[in-house]
Protein backbone atom coordinates (compact mmCIF):
# COMPACT_ATOMS: atom_id res chain seq x y z
CA UNK A 1 0.00 0.00 0.00
CA UNK A 2 0.97 3.28 -1.13
CA UNK A 3 1.63 5.93 1.81
CA UNK A 4 1.67 10.02 1.64
CA UNK A 5 1.54 12.68 3.70
CA UNK A 6 -0.27 15.04 1.66
CA UNK A 7 -0.81 18.55 2.60
CA UNK A 8 -3.59 20.83 0.95
CA UNK A 9 -3.44 24.63 1.07
CA UNK A 10 -7.36 24.75 0.53
CA UNK A 11 -9.98 22.57 1.37
CA UNK A 12 -12.54 22.90 -2.03
CA UNK A 13 -14.05 20.55 -4.44
CA UNK A 14 -10.85 19.87 -6.11
CA UNK A 15 -8.85 18.47 -2.53
CA UNK A 16 -11.88 16.78 -1.74
CA UNK A 17 -12.37 15.06 -5.16
CA UNK A 18 -8.60 14.21 -5.20
CA UNK A 19 -8.84 12.60 -1.76
CA UNK A 20 -11.47 10.30 -2.74
CA UNK A 21 -9.51 9.58 -5.78
CA UNK A 22 -6.67 8.67 -3.46
CA UNK A 23 -8.70 6.24 -1.25
CA UNK A 24 -10.03 4.89 -4.29
CA UNK A 25 -6.55 3.46 -5.02
CA UNK A 26 -6.27 2.12 -2.09
CA UNK A 27 -3.14 4.86 -1.04
CA UNK A 28 -2.97 5.02 3.04
CA UNK A 29 -3.23 8.98 3.59
CA UNK A 30 -1.66 11.55 6.23
CA UNK A 31 -3.85 13.89 5.40
CA UNK A 32 -3.38 18.24 6.52
CA UNK A 33 -5.51 21.08 5.29
CA UNK A 34 -6.19 24.46 5.92
CA UNK A 35 -9.20 26.10 6.29
CA UNK A 36 -10.65 29.66 7.62
CA UNK A 37 -12.18 27.77 10.28
CA UNK A 38 -10.11 27.40 14.04
CA UNK A 39 -7.32 24.55 14.01
CA UNK A 40 -7.85 20.84 14.87
CA UNK A 41 -9.14 17.67 14.05
CA UNK A 42 -12.07 16.82 11.51
CA UNK A 43 -13.04 13.78 9.41
CA UNK A 44 -13.55 13.54 6.07
CA UNK A 45 -14.49 10.22 4.17
CA UNK A 46 -13.59 8.20 7.24
CA UNK A 47 -9.94 9.55 7.55
CA UNK A 48 -8.58 11.55 10.33
CA UNK A 49 -7.39 14.55 9.36
CA UNK A 50 -5.26 17.96 10.68
CA UNK A 51 -6.79 21.14 10.18
CA UNK A 52 -4.54 24.33 10.34
CA UNK A 53 -6.09 27.91 10.22
CA UNK A 54 -4.68 29.71 7.92
CA UNK A 55 -5.98 33.17 6.40
CA UNK A 56 -4.64 36.40 6.09
CA UNK A 57 -5.50 37.83 9.54
CA UNK A 58 -4.21 34.26 11.61
CA UNK A 59 -1.63 31.61 10.61
CA UNK A 60 -1.36 28.81 12.54
CA UNK A 61 2.13 28.56 13.60
CA UNK A 62 2.25 24.59 13.79
CA UNK A 63 1.42 24.69 9.69
CA UNK A 64 5.83 25.07 9.11
CA UNK A 65 6.12 22.02 11.30
CA UNK A 66 3.55 19.26 9.38
CA UNK A 67 4.96 21.26 6.02
CA UNK A 68 8.75 20.07 6.60
CA UNK A 69 6.92 16.14 7.54
CA UNK A 70 5.18 16.81 4.25
CA UNK A 71 6.13 15.02 0.91
CA UNK A 72 2.92 16.39 -1.10
CA UNK A 73 1.54 19.37 -1.69
CA UNK A 74 -1.47 20.80 -3.35
CA UNK A 75 -2.15 24.25 -3.15
CA UNK A 76 -5.74 25.78 -4.32
CA UNK A 77 -5.48 29.25 -2.58
CA UNK A 78 -6.53 31.82 -4.74
CA UNK A 79 -4.61 35.02 -4.31
CA UNK A 80 -4.99 37.78 -2.43
CA UNK A 81 -4.06 41.17 -3.90
CA UNK A 82 -1.78 39.46 -6.32
CA UNK A 83 -0.12 38.06 -3.38
CA UNK A 84 0.42 34.29 -2.50
CA UNK A 85 -0.12 33.74 1.20
CA UNK A 86 1.45 30.04 0.86
CA UNK A 87 4.35 31.77 -0.78
CA UNK A 88 4.55 35.23 1.53
CA UNK A 89 4.83 33.12 4.68
CA UNK A 90 6.10 29.26 3.76
CA UNK A 91 8.64 29.73 0.70
CA UNK A 92 11.42 28.46 2.73
CA UNK A 93 9.85 25.35 3.66
CA UNK A 94 9.46 24.48 -0.17
CA UNK A 95 13.10 23.80 -0.45
CA UNK A 96 12.92 20.73 1.90
CA UNK A 97 14.49 17.98 0.01
CA UNK A 98 10.96 15.72 1.27
CA UNK A 99 8.92 17.39 -0.99
CA UNK A 100 8.44 15.04 -4.08
CA UNK A 101 5.34 16.87 -5.79
CA UNK A 102 3.62 20.11 -5.55
CA UNK A 103 1.14 21.41 -7.67
CA UNK A 104 -0.25 25.39 -7.61
CA UNK A 105 -4.05 24.65 -9.07
CA UNK A 106 -4.01 28.07 -11.31
CA UNK A 107 -6.64 29.26 -13.58
CA UNK A 108 -7.73 29.64 -17.66
CA UNK A 109 -8.06 33.46 -16.58
CA UNK A 110 -4.63 34.36 -17.09
CA UNK A 111 -5.08 34.10 -20.96
CA UNK A 112 -7.65 36.31 -21.31
CA UNK A 113 -9.68 37.76 -24.30
CA UNK A 114 -8.66 35.99 -27.53
CA UNK A 115 -11.67 36.49 -29.51
CA UNK A 116 -12.63 33.10 -29.85
CA UNK A 117 -9.31 31.79 -30.63
CA UNK A 118 -7.72 28.47 -29.45
CA UNK A 119 -4.82 28.89 -26.83
CA UNK A 120 -2.73 26.70 -25.74
CA UNK A 121 -0.02 26.99 -23.01
CA UNK A 122 1.99 29.16 -25.18
CA UNK A 123 -0.20 31.26 -26.22
CA UNK A 124 -0.06 35.01 -25.06
CA UNK A 125 -1.31 35.89 -21.85
CA UNK A 126 -2.94 38.92 -21.62
CA UNK A 127 -5.88 38.94 -18.59
CA UNK A 128 -7.74 41.81 -17.44
CA UNK A 129 -10.27 40.76 -14.99
CA UNK A 130 -8.82 41.09 -11.76
CA UNK A 131 -8.60 37.19 -11.21
CA UNK A 132 -6.45 36.62 -13.93
CA UNK A 133 -4.17 39.90 -13.54
CA UNK A 134 -3.72 38.03 -10.15
CA UNK A 135 -3.56 34.65 -11.05
CA UNK A 136 -0.64 35.23 -13.62
CA UNK A 137 1.11 37.14 -10.95
CA UNK A 138 0.98 34.85 -8.69
CA UNK A 139 1.98 31.93 -11.32
CA UNK A 140 4.89 33.95 -12.16
CA UNK A 141 5.82 33.44 -8.56
CA UNK A 142 5.79 29.73 -8.33
CA UNK A 143 7.81 29.84 -11.25
CA UNK A 144 10.74 31.93 -10.46
CA UNK A 145 10.95 29.72 -7.12
CA UNK A 146 11.51 26.98 -10.06
CA UNK A 147 14.04 28.42 -11.87
CA UNK A 148 16.19 29.32 -9.17
CA UNK A 149 15.48 26.29 -6.53
CA UNK A 150 14.19 23.47 -9.04
CA UNK A 151 11.55 22.56 -7.00
CA UNK A 152 8.90 19.71 -7.55
CA UNK A 153 6.53 22.27 -9.29
CA UNK A 154 3.83 21.70 -11.42
CA UNK A 155 0.82 24.28 -13.04
CA UNK A 156 -2.41 23.02 -13.97
CA UNK A 157 -4.76 26.03 -15.38
CA UNK A 158 -7.69 24.66 -14.75
CA UNK A 159 -11.08 25.57 -17.13
CA UNK A 160 -14.55 26.60 -15.42
CA UNK A 161 -15.28 23.57 -12.95
CA UNK A 162 -18.51 21.69 -12.85
CA UNK A 163 -19.35 18.53 -10.46
CA UNK A 164 -22.32 16.57 -9.37
CA UNK A 165 -23.60 19.02 -7.08
CA UNK A 166 -22.58 21.92 -8.82
CA UNK A 167 -23.46 22.16 -12.51
CA UNK A 168 -26.39 23.88 -14.86
CA UNK A 169 -28.69 20.88 -14.64
CA UNK A 170 -29.03 22.17 -10.82
CA UNK A 171 -29.15 25.96 -11.77
CA UNK A 172 -31.62 25.34 -14.40
CA UNK A 173 -34.02 23.09 -11.63
CA UNK A 174 -33.56 25.77 -9.15
CA UNK A 175 -34.82 28.33 -11.52
CA UNK A 176 -31.71 30.30 -11.27
CA UNK A 177 -30.29 29.43 -14.93
CA UNK A 178 -30.27 31.93 -17.54
CA UNK A 179 -29.43 32.48 -21.23
CA UNK A 180 -26.74 35.09 -22.26
CA UNK A 181 -26.12 34.98 -26.13
CA UNK A 182 -23.21 36.88 -27.21
CA UNK A 183 -21.66 36.08 -30.91
CA UNK A 184 -18.20 34.47 -31.00
CA UNK A 185 -18.23 33.46 -27.20
CA UNK A 186 -16.91 30.37 -26.31
CA UNK A 187 -16.31 29.12 -22.96
CA UNK A 188 -13.54 25.78 -21.99
CA UNK A 189 -15.01 23.73 -19.00
CA UNK A 190 -13.33 20.46 -17.33
CA UNK A 191 -15.53 18.26 -14.66
CA UNK A 192 -14.21 17.99 -11.16
CA UNK A 193 -13.49 13.75 -11.68
CA UNK A 194 -11.37 14.42 -14.80
CA UNK A 195 -9.02 17.16 -12.58
CA UNK A 196 -8.86 14.52 -9.72
CA UNK A 197 -7.58 11.76 -12.37
CA UNK A 198 -5.02 13.39 -13.58
CA UNK A 199 -3.39 15.15 -10.41
CA UNK A 200 -2.91 11.14 -9.47
CA UNK A 201 -1.87 10.47 -12.89
CA UNK A 202 0.75 13.07 -12.27
CA UNK A 203 2.16 11.95 -8.88
CA UNK A 204 3.79 8.75 -11.07
CA UNK A 205 4.16 10.96 -13.96
CA UNK A 206 5.97 14.43 -13.82
CA UNK A 207 7.86 16.60 -15.01
CA UNK A 208 9.11 19.87 -12.93
CA UNK A 209 8.71 23.01 -14.35
CA UNK A 210 5.63 22.80 -16.23
CA UNK A 211 1.89 24.16 -16.87
CA UNK A 212 -0.95 22.23 -18.01
CA UNK A 213 -3.94 23.53 -19.39
CA UNK A 214 -6.71 21.02 -18.08
CA UNK A 215 -10.21 21.43 -19.85
CA UNK A 216 -12.14 18.61 -21.45
CA UNK A 217 -12.19 18.78 -25.74
CA UNK A 218 -15.45 20.81 -26.90
CA UNK A 219 -15.53 24.51 -26.18
CA UNK A 220 -19.07 26.29 -25.60
CA UNK A 221 -21.03 28.62 -25.12
CA UNK A 222 -22.95 28.90 -22.13
CA UNK A 223 -25.78 29.49 -24.15
CA UNK A 224 -25.49 25.83 -25.76
CA UNK A 225 -25.02 24.67 -22.38
CA UNK A 226 -27.70 25.66 -21.09
CA UNK A 227 -30.15 24.83 -23.62
CA UNK A 228 -28.96 20.95 -23.51
CA UNK A 229 -28.99 20.99 -20.20
CA UNK A 230 -32.66 21.96 -20.32
CA UNK A 231 -33.66 19.66 -23.09
CA UNK A 232 -32.21 16.40 -21.13
CA UNK A 233 -34.12 17.57 -18.15
CA UNK A 234 -37.63 18.14 -20.38
CA UNK A 235 -38.18 21.68 -18.83
CA UNK A 236 -38.33 24.84 -20.56
CA UNK A 237 -35.04 26.90 -21.92
CA UNK A 238 -34.11 29.43 -19.16
CA UNK A 239 -34.89 33.08 -19.45
CA UNK A 240 -32.26 35.16 -21.49
CA UNK A 241 -31.00 38.61 -20.39
CA UNK A 242 -28.82 40.78 -21.77
CA UNK A 243 -24.97 41.56 -20.73
CA UNK A 244 -26.23 44.97 -19.59
CA UNK A 245 -28.37 43.25 -17.04
CA UNK A 246 -25.41 41.37 -15.26
CA UNK A 247 -25.25 42.57 -11.46
CA UNK A 248 -21.95 40.62 -10.78
CA UNK A 249 -18.73 42.13 -11.64
CA UNK A 250 -17.09 38.99 -11.87
CA UNK A 251 -19.82 37.46 -14.14
CA UNK A 252 -19.38 40.68 -16.56
CA UNK A 253 -15.38 39.93 -16.70
CA UNK A 254 -16.55 36.37 -17.23
CA UNK A 255 -17.77 37.00 -20.07
CA UNK A 256 -15.57 39.63 -21.28
CA UNK A 257 -13.11 36.70 -21.92
CA UNK A 258 -13.68 34.21 -25.17
CA UNK A 259 -11.24 31.48 -26.04
CA UNK A 260 -10.77 27.84 -26.50
CA UNK A 261 -8.42 26.02 -24.56
CA UNK A 262 -6.49 23.37 -25.74
CA UNK A 263 -5.87 20.32 -23.42
CA UNK A 264 -3.68 18.28 -26.04
CA UNK A 265 -0.66 18.68 -23.99
CA UNK A 266 -1.75 17.29 -20.77
CA UNK A 267 -3.48 14.45 -22.85
CA UNK A 268 -0.57 13.73 -24.56
CA UNK A 269 1.84 13.95 -21.65
CA UNK A 270 -0.33 12.46 -18.87
CA UNK A 271 -1.86 9.55 -21.69
CA UNK A 272 -4.99 10.48 -21.06
CA UNK A 273 -8.17 10.20 -21.88
CA UNK A 274 -11.23 12.48 -19.62
CA UNK A 275 -13.86 10.47 -18.52
CA UNK A 276 -16.09 13.10 -19.69
CA UNK A 277 -14.60 14.78 -22.85
CA UNK A 278 -17.38 17.30 -23.65
CA UNK A 279 -20.11 18.93 -21.43
CA UNK A 280 -22.26 16.57 -23.04
CA UNK A 281 -21.39 13.50 -21.11
CA UNK A 282 -20.87 15.20 -18.11
CA UNK A 283 -24.50 16.29 -18.06
CA UNK A 284 -25.82 13.01 -19.41
CA UNK A 285 -23.62 11.47 -16.36
CA UNK A 286 -25.48 13.64 -13.68
CA UNK A 287 -28.87 13.56 -15.43
CA UNK A 288 -29.00 10.13 -14.77
CA UNK A 289 -27.65 10.22 -10.96
CA UNK A 290 -30.12 12.79 -10.28
CA UNK A 291 -32.74 9.95 -11.96
CA UNK A 292 -31.38 7.10 -9.33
Amino acid sequence: MKELNIFFFGFGQVAKEFIKKLLSEEYKLNISITTRQTSGEIEFLGQKVLNFEFNNEKIDKNIQKKLNNSDHILISIPPKDKIDLVLKYFSKEFLNQNIKWITYLSATSVYGDHKGEWVDEKSETLPKSKSGIERLAVENGWLKMYEEHKIPLQIFRLSGIYSNKNNVLERIKSGNGSIIRKKNQFFSRIHVEDIANLLFISLNKFKKGEVYNVSDDKPASSEDVMQYGAKILNLPEPKEIKLDQIESEMLKAFYNDSKKVSNKKAKEFFKYNFKFPTYIEGLNYINKKLLN
